[in-house]
């Protein structure tokens, strides 16, 4: 299975714990966080899982330091969690002695690139008002006047074969909106990651709405990449 699909299968997994009434496990003692690493490093997919548990107190810890920053507290909870498991997908020693350091890291690293996102969007809006016209009357705007709008280049690791996989296996078990939302919803497929509030304005409905299709979603979706077959 292409790693897009399997970093995928996790994200959606742990939304949907999230997402639901089960609260956050307790911390791992040192011990069982070095057995639990050790037995990851050795291909153990429950033991990477388990990592990834019983650190989501960490992230909602680390949300909290910017609940009221203009992004809801759910929202940064998602991101945070993507940074969570990017940060135990990718622990070493040599990076961390201690994987909590390591992934606090990576947590604020994901949220702090959502703000900038917004930030840059926010700019973009000022460069396109108007600011005047040319002698023939177009309107001109800050963009024009200093040849602005070459656009960032993000690194995305999606291979073009993994984008047309994931592109067929959503139009096989999501409905056109459900595509919609989790595309926007976690970025995927070029899209910008959105939060929930900015989904519900592009499509029309409200924010309530877009959680209960999110969850929905991620049910169908969780069942489709399990029994997506290996490469």
């Amino acid at each position: 299975m292409p790693l897009i699909f399997d970093f995928l299968r996790q994200i959606f997994f742990f939304a949907g714990y999230i997402g639901g009434a089960q609260s956050f496990k307790k911390p791992l003692s040192p011990e069982k966080e070095t057995e639990y690493i050790e037995k990851m490093q050795k291909g153990d997919e429950k033991a990477r899982d388990m990592l990834i548990e019983h650190n989501l107190r960490l992230v909602a810890h680390i949300a909290k330091k910017y609940a009221g920053a203009g992004v809801d507290m759910d929202d940064l909870i998602s991101i945070g969690t993507i940074g969570l498991i990017k940060a135990v997908n990718t622990f070493s020693y040599e990076k961390s002695r201690a994987l909590s350091s390591y992934a606090a890291k990576c947590i604020e690293n994901e949220i702090l690139m959502v703000f900038r996102q917004m930030k840059r969007r926010a700019a973009e809006v000022s460069l396109s008002e108007p600011i005047g016209e040319d002698k023939e009357g177009n309107k001109l705007s800050l963009e024009d006047v200093v040849g602005a709008g070459e656009a960032d280049i993000f690194s995305i690791v999606e291979t073009k074969t993994d984008i047309e996989k994931l592109a067929k296996v959503f139009s096989k078990t999501l409905t056109p909106r459900e595509a919609a939302v989790i595309r926007y919803r976690y970025g995927l497929m070029g899209e910008e990651m959105l939060p929930q509030r900015e989904i519900a304005k592009k499509l029309g409905i409200s924010r309530s709405y877009v959680s209960r299709i999110e969850t929905k979603a991620l049910k169908k979706l969780q069942l489709a990449l399990r029994d997506e077959p290996e490469d």
